[in-house]
């Protein structure tokens, strides 16, 4: 068996990436798709949908030029949000 120490393994390179009203969704080289609550970053939910729909693929994340965020696709699949990110209130 063969353990690569790959930082950026193809696998997890992002081929695609949008947002919609209530997450972020990455399509990865390998075939998944990974989606993320749009809570979890701040200054994607509060930015303008042309804003977060100004997306660039980087070698193992995704950047939002017009906000200013970076997202990893490491950071994506194992949950971490950013600091300070708080879930809505959810109706009764």
């Amino acid at each position: 068996m063969t353990i690569s120490h790959d930082p950026y393994p193809d696998a997890e390179r992002p081929v695609e990436a949008w947002c919609d009203l209530r997450e972020v969704h990455v399509r990865l080289a390998d075939g998944r798709h990974v989606s993320t609550p749009l809570w979890w970053y701040p200054r994607l939910l509060s930015a303008t949908p042309a804003q977060r729909n100004n997306v660039h693929l980087m070698l193992a994340g995704i950047h939002w030029p017009d906000v200013d965020e970076d997202l990893s696709v490491r950071g994506m699949l194992s949950g971490w949000k950013a600091p300070g990110a708080v879930a809505p209130e959810r109706a009764a």
